[in-house]
């Protein structure tokens, strides 16, 4: 790892933590959390226009000009322009560095902010990036109780706050720091995970599992045309492509629906934290299995996903759903109680001939009855899982159950499926598991090889799974190692042996060595 980079990553949390400090006891974690990342993304963005701005005209041979000094009045020429460009405009007074610079000084800082929030979403109005940046500064209530009882206290708290991202030491935006606003964010995410009930179910999935789910689905290709995750959450999922492939290697796009409006709002500015433009992601708010808001993009090459576990649905209760083409083909719908197994048959519908989607599973939907067992029937007797993997337990936030990994295709050679027991592919890290980079690899090797190996891999047919009333546990197919100790049954027969004959020998000395002694006393 680059020590240099992990010195900066490292700055980075002590100067969260450090915010952390400032306002403790006022507001709580996961608002918090909103209020780091809504200045951060307004830090970032005003970084991002400012730099574009004055590589134009630097290039253009004015190297002395700097759109932070230039006037409101001379800025508006370029407005248009630029939001057509960038999606957005900010006036250079509105810029976070030149907020910053009067924020002590500045009596209605509070409404200030407001103003130039609601500015920067107002600029964006009637454009293609209207629905990007709509709503995406709801969660920062700059005028909220939350930050203090008075105006002065809220203030102390913005100028606080304010300072806090403007030292972050984020560099300049063109060197390449765009990873820094990203570490940033995912850093923060994983630090208020185990609260992450108190937005209202929100599920943050570790990056090296984002890392894991994108590998197994990519073997083999350098690029894809557009990924997508129905239960999208912040995005860290489909962000990992941008990571691995580069995000102009993901050729058309980043698609996601999330249901929470919070986490959908998370999720855009995490899009442009991670300097993906607004043409070219596609974040939807509502909920996926009911009202899916991605039928003119379907079908996806690259399919990722960790959607809730056994939450309620529908199902049953709703007569159109039978008939949905995304679910009609099994015959039969996900339990009301359960609806896991309609979330693989949505992302099974609109995965491409040519794509793969990995998906993390609650481990029942593996092995229960009922629907979810006809679910499972429709699945293999057409050859749509390609592999299980069983993954460690205690890797997620939240839970410690060991869940599983499905991985599907349209188009899959032989009618086999492989098991991969990964549980003990894990490092231990205090009371939780973690997958490292060396766990990544082999996990995506063993599915690679697609053979035997084991007690890890077992490559299954269709057949023997009928056979099994269509369970697809791992359990079921890779045989456990026995580490309990062998015993040679000849080997401990002859030892006792040689313990009786040695027990015998010593009775006799001790019974010589007694009657020498009474023989003694009887003198």
């Amino acid at each position: 790892m680059d020590t240099k980079r992990e010195q900066e990553r490292q700055e980075l949390y002590k100067g969260i933590w450090n915010i952390a400090n400032d306002l403790r006891g006022q507001v709580d974690g996961w608002d918090f959390k909103a209020y780091v990342l809504g200045m951060l993304f307004y830090r970032y963005i005003s970084e991002n226009l400012t730099s574009y701005i004055n590589h134009g005209e630097w290039e253009a041979g004015d190297t002395e000009f700097d759109y932070t000094t230039l006037s409101d009045e001379d800025a508006l020429e370029i407005r248009d322009e630029m939001i057509d460009i960038k999606g957005f405009f900010i006036l250079p007074s509105e810029l976070f560095c030149n907020v910053r610079k009067h924020a002590k000084d500045n009596e209605d800082l509070n409404i200030t902010l407001k103003t130039i929030f609601t500015n920067i979403e107002a600029s964006s109005k009637g454009k293609a990036s209207e629905k990007d940046f709509e709503g995406l500064f709801d969660d920062i209530d700059v005028t909220s109780n939350k930050l203090g009882a008075t105006v002065a206290e809220k203030n102390k708290k913005l100028v606080a706050l304010m300072d806090g991202i403007g030292e972050m030491k984020l560099g300049n935006f063109q060197d390449n720091t765009v990873d820094a606003f990203g570490d940033v964010y995912e850093y923060l995410m994983g630090m208020y995970a185990s609260n992450a009930g108190k937005s209202g179910g929100e599920y943050f999935t570790p990056q090296e599992v984002s890392e894991l789910l994108a590998k197994l689905t990519i073997i083999g290709k350098d690029s894809v045309n557009k990924v997508y995750d129905p239960a999208c959450g912040s995005g860290s999922l489909l962000l990992k492509y941008a990571k691995i492939l580069g995000k102009d290697k993901v050729r058309n796009g980043f698609y996601g629906q999330e249901k929470n409006i919070t986490t959908y709002n998370l999720c855009r500015i995490n899009m442009f934290l991670h300097d993906i433009d607004y043409d070219k992601f596609d974040i939807a708010l509502g909920d996926t299995l009911i009202n899916p808001k991605h039928w003119d993009d379907e079908p996806f090459e690259a399919i990722v996903s960790n959607p809730p576990y056994s939450i309620k649905w529908e199902g049953t209760d709703n007569p159109v759903l039978i008939n949905d083409p995304r679910f009609a083909p099994a015959g039969v719908l996900a339990p009301k109680s359960k609806a896991d197994m309609a979330f693989i048959m949505h992302m099974l519908s609109w995965l491409a001939p040519n794509g793969v989607a990995a998906i993390v599973c609650f481990p029942g939907i593996m092995y229960r009855g009922g629907a979810e067992q006809k679910i499972r029937k429709y699945l293999v007797d057409n050859n749509f899982i390609d592999a299980i993997i069983q993954l460690p337990d205690n890797l997620f936030f939240g839970t410690s159950i060991s869940t599983n990994i499905m991985i599907l295709k349209k188009s899959k050679e032989g009618n086999n499926v492989l098991f991969i027991d990964a549980s003990k592919e894990c490092k231990k890290v205090t009371n939780n598991n973690k997958l490292e980079e060396q766990n990544i690899d082999n996990i995506v090797d063993y599915y690679t090889k697609y053979e035997d190996k084991d007690y890890i891999c077992k490559v299954v047919n269709r057949d023997q799974i009928a056979e099994e009333d269509y369970n697809l546990s791992v359990s079921t197919y890779v045989e456990q190692e026995d580490t309990s100790e062998k015993i040679d049954i000849k080997e401990l027969n002859a030892k006792i042996k040689q313990i009786v004959a040695r027990e015998e020998v010593l009775r006799k000395e001790i019974d010589k060595i007694i009657e020498e002694i009474e023989g003694d006393s009887n003198e």
